[in-house]
């Protein structure tokens, strides 16, 4: 990869963090606005057909952990040390569709240049694969913050510290693709004797 492209993918991604930092409020806001529409008029329902399937991965990543979970559906129930259960509902609006939107217009910046057809398929399944991980891990750390330190921490990292995780993680993962992957080929020169 050619050092223009690596800066206007950094470029690009410090942009997106700072116009996230700067609207995070609102978005969140918004975000919860938007989730009672939508559950009023129906059109979660795709979305929160997959809740139940990630909440059982959850619970399996809690158990790992070693946190008790168990799930019903939308419902993650944990328990805290003290034996107390925390309800925690896991809306169609939480399961990480917004960094999956967020991971497609980086690549839009990250894929650019002459790269081969299998490096730009090795980023975008690396890339999805890590992004549907780290939403799994993103729930599993609000249930793991709402049994060991409470249920209000556990919301303000709902709301704050996943978009500022997966920014890191862009980060990360841009720098990981750049390094390891879409490497520039050189022309191998050829030598006579």
């Amino acid at each position: 990869m050619r050092l223009r492209d690596r800066d206007d993918v950094n470029l690009m991604l410090i942009a997106l963090t700072c116009a996230l930092l700067m609207v995070l409020p609102l978005v969140t806001t918004f975000d919860d606005l938007l989730t009672a529409w939508a559950m009023q008029l129906g059109a979660n329902n795709p979305l929160q057909a997959i809740v139940p399937a990630e909440s059982r991965m959850v619970v399996s990543l809690l158990g790992l952990a070693g946190i008790r979970a168990a799930t019903s559906g939308s419902h993650l129930v944990v328990w805290d040390s003290a034996g107390s259960m925390h309800t925690l509902f896991i809306s169609w609006n939480c399961i990480g569709w917004q960094s999956l939107i967020l991971f497609g217009v980086s690549l839009v910046t990250g894929l650019r240049g002459g790269h081969t057809l299998e490096a730009r398929v090795q980023v975008v399944c690396i890339g999805l694969a890590a992004t549907v991980l780290l939403n799994l891990l993103r729930v599993s750390a609000v249930a793991a913050i709402a049994a060991t330190i409470g249920v209000a921490p556990a919301v303000f990292f709902h709301d704050y510290g996943g978009t500022i995780v997966f920014v890191g993680f862009l980060f990360a993962f841009w720098t990981f693709a750049q390094r390891w992957i879409l490497v520039v080929q050189t022309p191998e020169l050829e030598v006579t004797v």
